[in-house]
């Protein structure tokens, strides 16, 4: 059999149903064997390399299956890159592959920039952001390399994958049974200090659990097990908000630098903080380390031991451990005492009453209004800017929604193709969520949504600027717009007559009280634009250098004493 229908067969073994790219010469084989299998396997042309990854990576985020992109070589490749590094920061499993000239056209050892049409070294190019990339000159070992990008892929820390493969062969004939074959295994994690970690849950009054993205692909039935058996207050990072729903009484928000004010404060009154699968960066802990969670053990757990390299205390307690295989073994181990913690809950229950909605505005509002109408088998993906952070920060999640960000690498132009990849993994309804910026990145796949038909409701948040770097200007230069507003670098097109181009029905909302629940009830995609002030910012927001639970507007002095006297 040929190459590329090699290739075609072991993604569909692999259970892959749905693929992203865009043609290119360096690839008609592959395309060619994917038309092939099409009863078993989808190969969705869209109409930017960097869309087919953001495809991929929102196929991966909402299913438990690995997502595939490719590319041609060249320009086609290079396009993939702000995609890879977006599923490298993000876990995400995504098996890119790209085409490469024959081997005959390359440069080899000559010391030429490039020798064929569109040569490219992309295996260099992304060795920093992958698990595993590879040009794959042999036709012999096809198999090896599959089977190892795609176990380094879905084991431990998932990530992107990279083969680059020439053309010539893809087209090579090779016979199944004579192929290499990968025999490397999964690499085990030692055993993690229990004893250390037992003693530290005994002897904690006020203890909370931080969940972070790295446990997102964890079952869910296991995670809500785990909550319940533990009792404690729990916290997220802002791209795991999705992990407990809305309502779930042990569910106090996301902490950071744009996180509640009520779990900044929970953070901040702990004795003991267990983070589980959290890289705790900056924007969760604030700029000064030592002022998150200051009276509180920290306890990190990851999978990715790189991660625990560096402390945010200094006297904190690491696990190299597999969050699930942790959880398993503390409802074993570990059981708390009937109501343990029944004060400490009521604390944290306090907090949440006394701060109220003191963060309102009528972009929080408008969150909460259209997560009403949002089914609770859903996927919602958000952009990057101020509509990211207002997802995080109001929209009530149901149960069994997901919500997909681009958190590490933070690509604007990420929500649209990511709610094509992620309804392809689901076939269920779809919210792309999105900034008036951010949409533009990738707005020619609207001809994807509507070529297909696919029942996608798309919000633009539009406040006819790029808001957080608007805010950025107003808080440190002076209120010297540069770049970021109409008139002076920026502008905003006629949404309406874009949605219309498009063949899309489109709604505007101009307050709060305007939406319903008509953009689900239209069949089809729906294009809706919201309304707002140029001047909306994302409020609460932390100075840098503040402990997180002082964020701005800073709350009265009165209160503040209050609350962290409790």
């Amino acid at each position: 059999m040929k190459v590329s229908d090699y290739i075609v067969e072991f993604l569909c073994n692999k259970g892959l149903t749905d693929v992203f790219g865009y043609p290119g010469g360096m690839v008609t084989h592959l395309m060619d064997s994917f038309s092939k299998y099409q009863d078993r396997i989808q190969a969705h042309v869209s109409y930017h390399e960097q869309a087919a990854a953001f495809e991929a990576c929102g196929y991966a985020q909402a299913s438990d299956r690995a997502g595939m992109a490719y590319a041609t070589s060249g320009p086609g490749a290079t396009n993939l890159i702000t995609g890879i590094c977006n599923a490298y920061f993000d876990s995400i499993p995504v098996i890119f592959i790209t085409g490469q000239v024959n081997t005959f056209e390359t440069k080899g050892s000559y010391s030429v920039r490039q020798r064929g049409f569109q040569e490219t070294d992309i295996v260099s190019m992304v060795q920093g952001v992958t698990k595993y990339a590879a040009y794959v000159e042999d036709a012999r070992k096809i198999a090896y390399h599959l089977e190892k990008a795609y176990r380094l892929a879905m084991t431990g820390r998932k990530g992107p994958v990279l083969l680059d493969i020439p053309m010539n062969v893809q087209r090579s004939e090779v016979v199944a049974k004579e192929l290499t074959h990968d025999c490397g295994g999964q690499q085990l994690c030692p055993a993690p200090d229990y004893v250390s970690l037992l003693e530290s849950l005994h002897k904690a009054k006020r203890p909370c659990i931080l969940l972070g993205a790295g446990i997102k692909n964890l079952s869910k039935a296991n995670v809500m097990r785990f909550v319940s058996h533990m009792g404690m207050p729990v916290l997220t990072s802002m791209i795991a908000v999705d992990i407990l729903e809305h309502e779930h009484p042990l569910s106090y928000g996301f902490i950071g630098a744009y996180g509640s004010r009520t779990a900044n404060f929970v953070a901040a009154k702990s004795d003991l903080v267990l983070a589980l699968g959290s890289r705790l960066d900056v924007r969760q802990v604030g700029g000064k380390r030592d002022l998150f969670a200051p009276n509180a053990r920290l306890i990190r757990v990851d999978i990715d031991e790189n991660e625990l390299q560096y402390h945010v205390h200094e006297d904190e307690l690491v696990l190299h451990e597999d969050a699930e295989t942790l959880m398993d073994t503390l409802m074993t181990m570990y059981v708390p005492a009937k109501d343990a913690y029944r004060d400490w809950l009521l604390v944290c229950k306090k907090i949440k009453q006394m701060l109220g909605n003191m963060d309102d505005g009528v972009y929080n509002q408008y969150m909460r209004c259209i997560s009403k109408f949002v089914p609770e088998n859903a996927v919602i993906t958000t952009d990057v800017g101020q509509n990211q952070v207002w997802t995080a920060q109001s929209f009530e999640v149901k149960h069994g929604q997901q919500v997909l960000f681009s958190g590490g690498h933070g690509a604007m132009g990420y929500s649209l193709p990511a709610a094509i990849g992620a309804y392809y993994a689901t076939r269920g309804p779809v919210i792309s969520l999105n900034g008036d910026g951010g949409i533009q990145m990738n707005l020619q796949e609207l001809a994807f949504i509507q070529r297909e038909k696919l029942p996608i409701k798309i919000f633009v948040f539009n406040n006819y600027a790029l808001g957080m770097i608007r805010h950025f200007q107003e808080m440190y230069f002076e209120d010297r717009y540069v770049q970021t507003i109409e008139g002076a670098g920026y502008a905003t097109p006629d949404f309406e007559g874009i949605a219309k181009a498009y063949g899309i029905r489109y709604l505007c909302y101009e307050k709060p009280q305007d939406v319903s629940d008509e953009f689900m009830r239209l069949e089809g995609p729906v294009f809706v634009e919201v309304s707002l002030r140029q001047n909306t910012y994302v409020f609460p927001k932390l100075e840098f250098g503040k402990p997180n639970q002082d964020q701005e507007p800073l709350i009265e002095r009165k209160l503040y004493n209050l609350l962290m006297e409790l």
